[in-house]
């Protein structure tokens, strides 16, 4: 017997339901957005969440809520390049209890946990990930911190930190500088990455459980191999060395 469809939890229903353009060609296309894949953009692109908050709102996972908005977006994209019609209709979903917190921006407590790591040095965000010798973790519940701890990295390299992380069970990782291969390790690993921020490490998480985190996503470090006695962390903020 097939296994039925999760329902996933939907907080607001869209007040319009087709677009089209305003000289529609006879031979239109109808593109069918669903619901839930409605919610998603919603959720992420119009409010601000990240994908990991996305799905604790709809109580699906976050690999789920990655391939509704993946989806969603595609449809979005063949609408405006083509000019097609767009539906929003159907799906698999159920409507939240509009009396619950959920519609805000954060879930009743208990119900939305995250752990946050920051590259870390002298409570600073240390600005290459690949040398960083210390993280900060936080421990957040419903958008505030509960609790915090320093842990030694023990001198690994760019790819066992990924590794680190995900077995530490981090979620958001909130860095300098990082390499490509870095990237591409905390992306397997299903790690949610904010590069290129700098600053105090508690001030820049308070900023980004606030969403107004200043952060580069297109930064890279290009120091891979470094002179004797250089390092990322020892230019200032915004300097050129990673970029």
């Amino acid at each position: 017997m097939a296994r039925p469809n999760k329902q996933r939890s939907v907080c607001r229903m869209p007040g319009c339901r087709q677009f089209y353009p305003a000289h529609r060609p006879t031979d239109s296309i109808t593109l069918l957005l669903s619901v839930e894949e409605y919610e998603v953009l919603r959720l992420i692109d119009y409010s601000g969440m990240s994908q990991q908050e996305a799905a604790a709102h709809m109580t699906a996972s976050r690999t789920t809520i990655q391939g509704l908005y993946a989806e969603a977006r595609k449809k979005l994209a063949r609408f405006l390049v083509e000019g097609a019609t767009l539906s929003i209709e159907g799906g698999s979903y159920e409507l939240c209890n509009q009396n619950k917190s959920c519609c805000g921006r954060h879930q009743e407590k208990g119900e939305f946990t995250m752990k946050i790591a920051v590259t870390y040095e002298n409570g600073q965000i240390f600005q290459h990930f690949g040398h960083t010798e210390q993280f900060k973790v936080y421990e957040v519940e419903n958008g505030e911190v509960q609790s915090s701890e320093i842990v030694d990295t023990n001198g690994q390299g760019h790819g066992a930190l990924a590794d680190f992380l995900f077995n530490g069970g981090i979620q958001v990782l909130i860095c300098g500088g990082i390499g490509g291969g870095a990237r591409n390790a905390l992306a397997e690993a299903g790690i949610e990455l904010y590069p290129g921020a700098c600053g105090d490490a508690d001030a820049q998480v308070a900023s980004f459980l606030q969403g107004k985190l200043q952060y580069d996503p297109d930064t890279m470090c290009s120091h891979h191999t470094h002179e004797e006695g250089h390092t990322c962390g020892n230019h200032g903020c915004g300097s050129d060395s990673c970029h």
